[in-house]
């Protein structure tokens, strides 16, 4: 008498009355090499009972099989966050590109979580079919499911997609808007260097953050000006960066600026300024800085010590990037 496969004895199982039971079972589960053990988990992700389906997704991302990509879309709707939760990870796991239009076609779901869910998917899987719905997702009802697409595509890289995402700088939702300026660092969009000038005028603090970030980074003279007047910013925090790329962008003319915010109230700004007068090697601001050798705040004088060995070494770069 032959010995049952794996695949038999859980479809066996999981017709016991006891969710217990069926649970188990698929605890249990170890091999999955079993090529029949594929049909009795796609069933059991419709079983009754929120834990068996959660399982048995779990399996399913083990397996990575393109046949249960409908079975786990499908789990995305799930009335249990649990089991969603485990079918976007199934989804995420999934390395099959015959999935790709299943996918695709699922980018028109009513429910956020699955456009959502399906993105990320979708970028994992890399296939070139999927851009221009990712761009497409872009213009998306929900702000979370923009942010999403804005994010795959930073991910992917295309450089084709600059101009869709450059609009994605002037989405009404803020967080949108902030992962929009990395994602057009990513794909290397030094033309860009002016909207991201104009986003340190942007109502929303943390963008304001972030393009100050960008800019230092950006090696370019049109930021000097803009970063200088990002020094009266409301929010210490875009002070603070803008110090930060003035050093980065060795930004000689922004020297005054810089030893005026070593005056501040904030620990992190004067700590900043110190780090970016450092940057300049400022002979002009060995004077100010020695005053904060003796500064409460320790993290600034350890910064005030290391600006004031650049500038005595003349360890700074020479030259500046960028100028008024």
């Amino acid at each position: 008498m032959t010995q049952p496969s794996l695949a038999q004895e859980l479809v066996s199982v999981l017709r016991d009355p006891d969710p217990g039971a069926r649970q188990l079972a698929l605890t249990q589960i170890e091999d999955l090499s079993d090529p029949e053990i594929l049909h009795p988990l796609i069933e059991a992700v419709r079983d009754g009972d929120p834990t068996v389906r959660a399982l048995a997704l779990g399996h399913l991302e083990d397996l990575g099989d393109p046949r249960a990509v409908p079975a786990i879309l499908q789990a995305l709707d799930d009335e249990e966050t649990h089991v969603r939760e485990a079918a976007a990870t199934a989804l995420r796991e999934l390395r099959a590109t015959d999935a790709a239009m299943d996918l695709i076609d699922a980018m028109r779901h009513d429910d956020p979580f699955v456009r959502m869910s399906v993105i990320v998917a979708l970028r994992e899987l890399r296939d070139p079919r999927a851009l221009e719905h990712l761009e497409g997702a872009l213009l998306d009802p929900a702000p979370e499911v923009r942010r999403e697409a804005v994010v795959a595509l930073a991910y992917l890289r295309r450089p084709e997609t600059a101009a869709a995402l450059r609009g994605s700088l002037r989405d009404p939702d803020a967080r949108v808007r902030q992962v929009a300026i990395g994602a057009l660092e990513s794909l290397g969009a030094a033309a860009q260097v002016q909207d991201f000038v104009g986003l340190l005028s942007d109502p929303d603090w943390r963008v304001r953050v972030e393009a100050a970030i960008v800019l230092g980074r950006s090696a370019h003279g049109l930021a000097a000006p803009h970063l200088r007047s990002a020094l009266e910013d409301g929010a210490w925090q875009v002070r603070k960066e803008a110090a930060l790329a003035l050093g980065r962008l060795r930004a000689a003319s922004a020297t005054p600026d810089l030893v005026a915010l070593l005056g501040s109230d904030l620990p992190d700004l004067r700590k900043a300024a110190a780090q970016a007068l450092g940057e300049l090697a400022a002979a002009a601001a060995e004077a100010p800085l020695q005053r904060l050798l003796g500064d409460t705040d320790a993290e600034v004088r350890k910064a005030t010590a290391r600006a004031l060995e650049a500038i005595r070494a003349g360890a700074g770069r020479h030259g500046t990037f960028a100028r008024d």
